[in-house]
C-alpha cells in the first residue's frame, strides 16, 4: 500500500492575484489512508481541497489523481475522474430548495442515466449509511439541526460510491458529543467501503479519531506528513504548540 498513491502533488502553486497561497508544493496520498489536513488560519487547507477537485486552477505544478494529470484531460474524461470522488463543503453547501432526498440525487441526476425511482431508493439508502433515520429525506436543510446538516451532505458526497472523499471541516461548530459521532461514522464508513478520505480540520480530537497520517500546511508548502507521533517530534514551533498545548494534551488523553 505504501507505494501506491491516490494522489501526486508536485511543486503546486496556488495565488489569487498577487497573493501567493502556496508555492513549491508537494504531497502523495495514499490509497485507503485518511489524512488530516492541518496548518495555521490562512494558510490554505480548503485552497488545496479545491485546487485538487479542480475548483481552483494552479498558477504552476502537477496534480494527480488516480494516476492522471488533471490539466490534461478533456471534459469527458474530466467527469469520469470526477465520478469517482466526492465532495463535502465546509458549510454543507446544501441546496436549501431542495428536500435532502434531492440533495443526495443531484449528483445522480448530473452523472448517471438511473431512473428516477432508482435514484430515489439509492439517496434513501446514502441518508441511512450517514447515520441519519429515513424520515431526514423529505426535510429541507432548514429543518435539519447542523449536525444533521452534516450528515446529509456526507450523504450528498457518497451518492456516486466513490473511491476518495473529501471532506472540508466535517466537524466544525458542531458539540464534542454530536463531533465524535461523526468521526466514528468517518471510520467506519472508511474501512466499510475502502475509501480514501482528504480531511481538512483544524479539530485535534478528530485527528486522534480519524486520521492513518496528517500533513502539516504552513509557509506556502507542507512542512511534514506523519502520524501525531511523529509530529509531536517534529521542530516547528506551530507544530509543537498544535500537539503540546492543552488542547492538544487533552486528545491526547495526557
Amino acid at each position: 500500500m505504501t507505494d501506491d498513491f491516490i494522489i501526486r502533488i508536485r511543486d503546486l502553486k496556488t495565488a489569487y492575484g498577487s497573493h501567493v497561497v502556496h508555492e513549491h508544493l508537494d504531497l502523495d496520498i495514499r490509497r485507503g489512508e485518511i489524512i488530516g489536513i492541518i496548518g495555521p488560519s490562512g494558510c490554505g487547507k480548503s485552497v488545496l481541497l479545491r485546487a485538487i477537485t479542480g475548483l481552483k486552477e494552479p498558477a504552476a505544478g502537477s496534480i494527480e489523481v488516480f494516476g492522471k494529470r488533471l490539466e490534461t484531460l478533456d471534459a469527458e474524461e474530466r467527469a469520469a475522474v470526477e465520478r469517482s470522488w466526492g465532495v463535502m463543503f465546509q458549510d454543507g453547501a446544501l441546496f436549501s430548495n431542495l428536500t435532502v432526498r434531492e440533495n443526495v440525487m443531484v449528483p445522480m441526476k448530473e452523472h448517471t442515466e438511473l431512473s428516477p425511482q432508482l435514484c430515489r431508493e439509492l439517496a434513501d439508502m446514502k441518508i441511512l449509511m450517514a447515520g441519519l433515520h429515513a424520515d431526514a429525506g423529505p426535510k429541507f436543510p432548514s429543518d435539519l439541526s447542523g449536525g444533521m446538516r452534516k450528515r446529509a451532505a456526507l450523504a450528498r458526497a457518497l451518492a456516486l460510491d466513490p473511491e476518495l472523499l473529501f471532506l472540508d471541516e466535517p466537524t466544525a461548530g458542531l458539540d464534542p458529543i454530536t463531533a465524535a459521532n461523526f468521526d466514528a461514522l468517518i471510520r467506519d464508513l472508511q474501512r466499510a467501503l475502502g475509501l480514501t478520505v482528504f480531511l481538512v480540520t483544524h479539530d485535534v480530537d478528530t485527528l486522534h479519531a480519524t486520521c492513518d497520517r496528517i500533513a502539516v500546511l504552513g509557509e506556502k508548502r507542507v512542512l511534514a506528513v506523519g502520524t501525531i507521533d511523529e509530529l509531536r517530534a517534529f521542530d516547528h514551533p506551530w507544530v509543537q504548540e498544535y500537539f503540546g498545548g492543552p488542547r492538544g494534551r487533552a486528545a491526547a488523553g495526557h
